[in-house]
């Protein structure tokens, strides 16, 4: 925690994963289909999460409520070494993410009202487009690396989730519920590798 010189109890930070730290504490894995292996790995003088799919689809969550008004900027950094090919990203055969951010908004009991914008390293679509996920409106994708050019090269992003919320769902958000990652080819089949970095939420 970083914090504030105004005041020793505001914080300026909230860690959402220390992957460098060898730290998966609050992860939980959920699996649609099949199991991606997850695993903490040295890569250089880095430590970092490898993700490996092979025509599957699980994700790691985390739970952890974020307030928007005093930390909406949203840092994290991966790496991706092999993206689908040939897919349409748009579509439910295409729905699959080498690399992807979930930040969640929850529905409580209401499981149908919640919310989620997915960043991804997509394989075709251009970077700053966005479209619905294939199988809910509830979620939007948000282009964030596109393609081959960055391949096998660390990669850092700075995203303001709460104007994202807004401008992608239409919601004036001040809290989120939950963070998730996930590399995922159980649609096209395919295989991906990426490895996530540490995320944190901070102040503007």
């Amino acid at each position: 925690m970083v914090l504030s010189t105004a005041s020793a109890f505001e914080p300026q930070a909230h860690s959402i994963a220390n992957f460098s730290e060898g730290d998966l504490e609050g992860w939980v894995e959920r699996s649609f289909v099949g199991k991606t292996s997850y695993k903490l790995v040295k890569l250089g003088d880095n430590r970092a999460l490898r993700a490996e799919s092979k025509a599957t689809a699980s994700g790691l969550f985390r739970k952890q409520r974020i307030d928007l008004n005093k930390t909406p900027i949203l840092q994290w950094r991966w790496r991706v070494e092999q993206l689908p090919s040939g897919i349409n990203e748009r579509t439910k055969s295409g729905d699959d993410y080498a690399a992807r951010v979930y930040v969640v908004i929850s529905g409580g009991i209401f499981f149908w009202r919640t919310r989620a914008i997915n960043y991804v390293w997509s394989s075709h679509q251009a970077v700053g487009s966005y479209w619905p996920n294939a199988y809910t409106s509830n979620a939007s994708m948000v282009a964030v690396e596109s393609g081959t050019d960055y391949l096998n090269q660390w990669r850092y992003y700075e995203r303001n989730v709460k104007q994202d919320m807004q401008d992608y769902l239409g919601q004036d958000v001040d809290f989120v519920d939950a963070v998730a990652i996930m590399t995922d080819t159980d649609n096209s089949g395919q295989q991906a590798i990426a490895y996530y970095g540490d995320m944190q939420f901070v102040q503007k």
